[in-house]
């Protein structure tokens, strides 16, 4: 079975348009295609009760909860604001992502 293409990729900037954290900005830190759903830095925290071992202490730690991949849109790169994303060939041949809001090419 051939998986889904996603247009948000890890490493991009991505802004929050639902849920609890609306509107914050963050990077993409994974991407879970079985689920469709994305991890972004610092959005969507939770805590967990964790115990010591060899690597590291116990106790409550804060970590990055995963979000449904329809609740995110990239973020524009010129403008910063949320944007859907488009594909465009250039004239090397090479197909690049590009932002719908302005144009741009996401790198």
């Amino acid at each position: 079975m051939t998986q889904k293409k996603l247009k948000i990729k890890k490493g991009d900037e991505v802004i929050v348009i639902a849920g609890k954290d609306k509107g914050k900005k963050g990077s993409v830190l994974s991407v879970l295609r079985e689920k469709d759903r994305v991890v972004v830095s610092g959005v969507n925290m939770i805590k967990r009760h964790q115990r010591p071992d060899k690597a590291s202490a116990g106790g409550i730690i804060s970590k990055e909860a995963s979000l449904h991949i329809s609740n995110v849109a990239l973020a524009d790169p010129k403008e910063g604001k949320p944007t859907r994303v488009g594909y465009k060939e250039l004239a090397d041949g090479k197909k690049v992502r590009v932002a719908r809001r302005s144009g741009e090419v996401i790198a």
